[in-house]
């Protein structure tokens, strides 16, 4: 049975195909940023679209000496298997992870956030959950083989929105199951997100409109 591409390139070659990736000028699914005690990592694309992604993100995040991981994320999923490796890789590091959504966590994104020890979303920010998904062909019995390994594969993923976010797993399969949109709001009713993030606030226009005029009448003194 062919349950995927022969290989993890050809599947990878086949998602950029789908997803118009021009590899001559992909930079990969993330990059990394030092700042002090802190290391920043930002997701901001197709996770796993470029060869080796995952396995430098693991490698960064293990050679990370600062106190704590900052991750961005702005993506819509990719490879469930370069998704878990990268969670897994956050999971167990021995500093606290700040996860912020600033954006769109979607997919395999969605799963990576839960590795967070805190989770923040964007007022405007989207995230959302389904089962894994995956292309296949062969004889009714292969068919029968594969659709077991895609339920298996979404039984686990439940089982980490159920680890960081509470409830059954059988719950979250549901909501997978059916493809759940979340906002920002929804986000954190659920427990995907803890609170939203924290915005620069300017004054509001009554302050403005007062602070002009005080000009104003200055420069007429």
């Amino acid at each position: 049975m062919i349950q995927m591409p022969s290989n993890l390139n050809d599947l990878r070659a086949t998602w950029r195909l789908v997803n118009k990736i021009d590899t001559t000028v992909n930079t990969g699914s993330f990059g990394v940023k030092n700042s002090g005690d802190t290391t920043s990592f930002y997701v901001y694309d197709i996770i796993g679209a470029v060869d080796g992604q995952a396995e430098s993100f693991v490698k960064e995040v293990a050679a990370t000496r600062s106190k704590e991981i900052n991750l961005f994320i702005n993506s819509m999923g990719g490879f469930v298997w370069d998704a878990l490796s990268m969670y897994d890789s956050l999971l167990n590091a021995s500093q606290r992870v700040h996860v912020v959504i600033n954006g769109l966590a979607a997919s395999a994104a969605s799963f990576l956030a839960m590795a967070g020890d805190t989770v923040k979303i964007t007022e405007a920010g989207r995230m959302m959950i389904h089962d894994a998904q995956g292309v296949g062909v062969g004889s009714p019995a292969d068919m029968q083989e594969y659709t077991d390994l895609l339920h298996s594969v979404s039984d686990d993923i439940s089982g980490i929105y159920a680890r960081r976010a509470g409830g059954d797993p059988k719950s979250w399969r549901k909501s997978m199951t059916k493809t759940t949109w979340y906002n920002s709001t929804q986000a954190i009713d659920a427990g995907l997100a803890d609170e939203l993030t924290t915005a620069k606030k300017g004054p509001d226009n009554r302050t403005r409109l007062i602070q002009a005029r005080m000009a104003s009448l200055k420069k007429g003194l």
